[in-house]
C-alpha cells in the first residue's frame, strides 16, 4: 500500500499544480521506496551500473556507458546524476529498498512527463540481489499508485526488449497493456530484437489497482 503520509498529499483530479518535487516515501510488504541517499545507496548504484543483465535489457543509463571499466569520471558522473535527483521538478526517481535487509537494490522512476496529457514514461533497473523475489513488481505497483493516486496521471508508458521476459511478467502482473512492438530495434550479438510498447491507464488502475487476475 501507499505510505501514510502520502494520503494527506494531493485530490488524484488536481493535475494542474503538479510537480515533481515532492520526494515521497512508499512502502510496500517487500519493498520500500525512498529518495536516494548516496552514503547508503552509492554501493547498491554501482553495482547495477556495471551489471552486463541490466545493460543487456536497457538502452544505456544517463551518463554512464556500462560496458566501460568503472573509473574516477564514472564516479563522478554518477554522484552527480543521483545526487541531483531530490532536485529534478519533472521527474521522480526513487531508491528502491529491500525491507527484509534494509538495503538499496535498484531504481524506479517516471519521467518524459507530459502535463498537457498527464502521463509519463516509467522504468525500473534492480541489482542481481533484487530479482526473482517479487520485489520488482510491488515496486512497480507501488510507483504507478502513486502516479495515478497522487500525482493525477492518467497514462503511464514504457518500453520493454522482447528478450527481457522477467521484466515483461512484472510489468503485466502490475497491468500494463501490450499496445505495439516495434520490429528488430537492437542488434544484440547475432540476433535482432524486437522492442514492445506497453501501458496502463488511470481507468484500468482504477479497476484493478495493479491486480489484474484477480
Amino acid at each position: 500500500m501507499l505510505a501514510d503520509d502520502l494520503v494527506q498529499n494531493r485530490d488524484v483530479d488536481d493535475h494542474q499544480g503538479v510537480d515533481f518535487f515532492a520526494k515521497p516515501t512508499l512502502t510496500g510488504e517487500l519493498v520500500m521506496l525512498r529518495p536516494f541517499d548516496l552514503e547508503q545507496d552509492a554501493l547498491a548504484i554501482r553495482d547495477w551500473l556495471t551489471d552486463p543483465e541490466v545493460a543487456r535489457f536497457t538502452a544505456g543509463i544517463p551518463g554512464t556507458t556500462p560496458a566501460a571499466p568503472w573509473d574516477e569520471a564514472a564516479e563522478l558522473r554518477m554522484r552527480e546524476w543521483y545526487g541531483s535527483r531530490e532536485h529534478q521538478s519533472d521527474r521522480l526517481d526513487l531508491a528502491v529498498v529491500d525491507r527484509a535487509s534494509g538495503h538499496c537494490v535498484g531504481e524506479v522512476v517516471l519521467n518524459e512527463w507530459s502535463p498537457a496529457n498527464r502521463s509519463c514514461n516509467f522504468r525500473i533497473a534492480l541489482t542481481s540481489g533484487g530479482r526473482d523475489r517479487g520485489l520488482g513488481s510491488e515496486a512497480v505497483r507501488l510507483t504507478v499508485g502513486y502516479g495515478f493516486e497522487r500525482l493525477g496521471l492518467n497514462r503511464i508508458s514504457l518500453t520493454v526488449f522482447g528478450h527481457n521476459l522477467r521484466g515483461r511478467r512484472a510489468y503485466e502482473k502490475v497491468g500494463f497493456v501490450l499496445e505495439g512492438t516495434r520490429r528488430e530495434v537492437l542488434r544484440y550479438g547475432d540476433v535482432w530484437v524486437d522492442d514492445h510498447d506497453m501501458a496502463i491507464l488511470a481507468s484500468e488502475w482504477r479497476r484493478h489497482r495493479g491486480h489484474p487476475g484477480r
